[in-house]
């Protein structure tokens, strides 16, 4: 039986994650818990977040996460989603400078005010709803996957790896950003691919059979 452990840390709504992997998924076992012997135990990780940075990593360190996350990347698949990517690098610019878990080396930093597009109209910050994400490197996880395929983002805030050998996903608002990027046993999404749809769920879909190569 394939364990996947979402790990709750009391950030986003966990459930609807779980709810799409099951969906896809069969012979699963899917927990959404912040118990380290069963996240230590499962097969496969999915890491996600909403919310303020400074929450999240005070709950991250409080209940070890980081540590765990530290352990689980030598031997098996992870895949971070929106705050959970973000929190795997070294430190964002939200809330004046947090340090993060640092697993994959960059930082994060915030959409700048004032944006308009080709037309002239002004962005908002948050950067939410549908949008294009270009592949920039072939991968596993984006297997049945049309590039240039549409998904949902709610963010203020995108990652800036230091290695761009690592970002295979973009987007752009309107400058390019990083909406993908991978590492050995790595796999993180700025969107939400539970609110993605069919693209989503084959991403999810696609994690499954992941052996964590890039």
């Amino acid at each position: 039986m394939n364990r996947v452990a979402v790990i709750d840390y009391g950030m986003g709504n966990l459930h609807s994650v779980a709810k799409a992997i099951e969906h896809v998924g069969e012979n699963l076992q899917v927990c959404v818990t912040a118990d380290e012997k069963t996240i230590m135990d499962a097969h496969r990780i999915i890491f996600p977040g909403v919310g303020a940075m400074r929450d999240c990593m005070g709950e991250i360190k409080r209940l070890g996460i980081d540590d765990m996350l530290r352990r689980l990347v030598e031997d098996r698949p992870v895949f971070g989603i929106c705050v959970g990517m973000q929190a795997l690098l070294e430190h964002s610019e939200e809330n004046n400078g947090i340090d993060c878990i640092g697993l994959i080396k960059g930082n994060v930093k915030r959409f700048p005010e004032n944006m308009s597009n080709e037309q002239g109209e002004r962005l908002k910050v948050p950067h939410m709803g549908w949008n294009e994400v270009t592949q920039t490197s072939t991968h596993p996880m984006w297997s049945g996957i049309a590039d240039g395929s549409r998904f949902y983002f709610v963010h203020s805030y995108y990652v800036v790896p230091e290695s761009a050998d690592e970002i295979v996903g973009e987007s752009s608002y309107p400058e390019t950003f990083t909406a993908a990027l991978a590492a050995p046993n790595v796999f993180a999404v700025q969107f939400h691919p539970e609110k993605s749809q069919t693209a989503g769920l084959q991403l999810y879909k696609n994690f499954l059979s992941w052996d964590g190569g890039c």
